[in-house]
């Protein structure tokens, strides 16, 4: 496939605004994918999401081969409205099923297992960025580009007590087994998990997208 070098500093004001991206930002390069495409009309007309207080359709963002998704969603909370997500991220269809089920079978029982309380918030670092990866011009096209990826740096408890990955993961022993046990579930539910291990880059957050890796784009990158 052919690969194109988009420079933003080319683009139309209008243009920019709604990629997210700002006058005379990085460069990357980006190459047409039909599975995303395909994954998004697939989601989407299953009928899986549907509009609740935390989960809101937005309109188009741009076509899936570049920035953008076909119909992104607005996700302001988890488990019907029970953990917020601040602030709201933006996210692809095939995405947010993935974040109910390891909020729900991960993020959940393990703050009760490990810490006795309760998640009633996650921060979400990034969302939806047209970016390079690592914001490094030239480089490839990051997944939060396509609104395929989400990045969590802080759990709040209803206890008050706020369990940030940069703090906890070489932190206490009951918060850092919390959260490398969020990592590990992590792993079940996406296709890309990245950690404090992976590179200084992800030393203060998780990054979870559903990227397709190797030539059949069935194996995982947990790290």
């Amino acid at each position: 496939m052919l690969y194109r070098r988009v420079t933003l500093a080319l683009l139309p004001a209008a243009v920019l605004a709604l990629w997210g991206c700002s006058s005379g930002g990085p460069n990357f390069v980006a190459k047409h994918e039909p599975w995303r495409e395909q994954e998004d009309q697939s989601c989407n007309a299953s009928g899986i999401l549907r509009a609740s207080a935390g989960i809101q359709s937005r309109t188009s963002l741009g076509g899936p081969s570049e920035c953008g998704a076909v119909r992104p969603f607005e996700m302001s909370s988890a488990l019907n409205g029970r953990i917020a997500m601040r602030p709201t991220a933006l996210l692809r269809c095939p995405m947010i099923p993935q974040v109910e089920r390891w909020v729900a079978n991960t993020v959940v029982p393990m703050a009760r297992l490990h810490l006795g309380s309760e998640v009633v918030e996650l921060t979400v670092a990034a969302s939806y960025a047209c970016r390079p990866i690592n914001h490094v011009s030239g480089g490839k096209l990051s997944e939060h580009g396509y609104a395929n990826a989400l990045d969590i740096s802080v759990f709040t408890l209803a206890d008050g007590r706020k369990i940030s990955v940069k703090g906890g993961w070489y932190g206490g022993q009951r918060e850092s087994a919390f959260l490398r046990a969020v990592h590990n579930g992590a792993c079940r539910e996406f296709t890309t998990v990245l950690g404090p291990e992976f590179d200084s880059n992800h030393r203060d957050h998780f990054h979870l997208d559903l990227a397709r890796h190797g030539r059949q784009g069935l194996h995982k990158s947990c790290r």
